[in-house]
């Protein structure tokens, strides 16, 4: 069954990098240390703003990032915390080295998800992206989250470095026993703002990826990716309009969209342990613009993704990249 989910207020996620740093130095990494700050979160820090956002969203649902978060020495506690202030799920993103052996340290009572980064279907391809020993350290990191009874998704982002190999990826999440199957779009921020050649073109994603969600789907996994291209008659929606979604970063900011999250525009801020409005001109001004092309943020920095018409009208419009399809059996 094949579906687009929607944008919802009645759903708030909360991307809560809790530090910056990280054992792995990916080619499409897109923390920005200059924008993000270099921090890693006291644990008292950590919880108060947990609580800000509980009481703010009740149920939202929690996303711990870095860098890698399992770095962090106290994730275990903050993880136990969000349990307690009532999060919806709560989800630990990690590359699978899984640090301060956390496993050992929370349960599946505790952590929903385990989400594990992977680039390639095989050494040769993820270990180009992420370094060397990053596919054995990940699959290894699977297997021992499935082990223990964690339930476990997996995260590819897709570009020309590893496009060629996302066919091969539902028979290797069948053999890991991945329950959900997450394909990103490559973001043109952090590091690879500076390599915008590896975006796929609209014909290569569309040739490519709703292929493989189907060939995932068909063996049980549930699989979730960017809708990315509207037909020009489709309606476009922001999520900073319409939908509650929070990229908290270490030195206070608070992104509503990622695209913008290479650029002092973050629409909030935490002070004081208090979740505050920035002032103008911030995210917020370009989310109420409306463009032929859709998504105001991809028009401004990445229009390579775009074609027009010869009397310059646009062929498709880029959809808002928190609009995802999903894909089960």
């Amino acid at each position: 069954m094949k579906k687009t989910v929607s944008f919802s207020k009645n759903t708030a996620n909360v991307f809560f990098h809790v530090l910056t740093a990280c054992n792995l130095r990916c080619r499409h990494c897109y923390i920005n240390p200059e924008q993000h700050g270099q921090d890693t979160l006291p644990i008292t820090t950590i919880e108060a703003w947990l609580e800000c956002f509980a009481d703010r969203n009740p149920g939202a649902n929690l996303i711990f990032l870095g860098g890698e978060p399992t770095l962090h020495p106290d994730l275990p506690q903050a993880i136990r915390t969000a349990k307690k202030l009532g999060f919806g799920s709560v989800t630990v993103d990690t590359n699978g080295y899984l640090f301060h052996d956390i496993l050992e340290k929370v349960t599946p009572d505790d952590a929903d998800f385990f989400s594990f980064s992977l680039d390639g279907a095989s050494r040769k391809t993820n270990d180009a992206i992420r370094g060397a020993g990053c596919f054995d350290a990940c699959t290894s990191g699977i297997r021992n989250a499935k082990q223990k009874g964690f339930h476990t998704s997996l995260i590819y982002t897709v570009s020309r470095l590893n496009a060629h190999e996302l066919f091969q990826m539902p028979k290797l999440l069948k053999d890991l026993g991945i329950d959900r199957f997450f394909i990103q779009v490559i973001g043109i921020r952090g590091k690879s703002a500076q390599h915008t050649d590896i975006q796929l073109s609209r014909r290569e994603w569309l040739d490519i990826v709703p292929k493989t969600a189907e060939a995932a789907a068909e063996l049980g996994i549930t699989v979730t990716y960017p809708k990315v291209f509207l037909d020009p008659k489709e309606p476009f929606e922001c999520a900073g309009r319409v939908a509650d979604n929070y990229f908290v970063f270490p030195n206070g900011r608070v992104y509503r969209c990622p695209l913008c999250e290479d650029f002092p525009l973050h629409g909030m801020r935490l002070e004081n342990n208090r979740l505050i409005e920035s002032r103008k001109i911030s995210e917020n001004e370009l989310f109420l613009l409306d463009i032929s092309e859709g998504c105001v943020m991809n028009r401004l920095i990445q229009p390579e993704n775009l074609s027009y018409s010869q009397d310059r009208k646009a062929e498709y419009k880029i959809a808002c990249c928190m609009l995802k399809e999903e894909i089960s059996n």
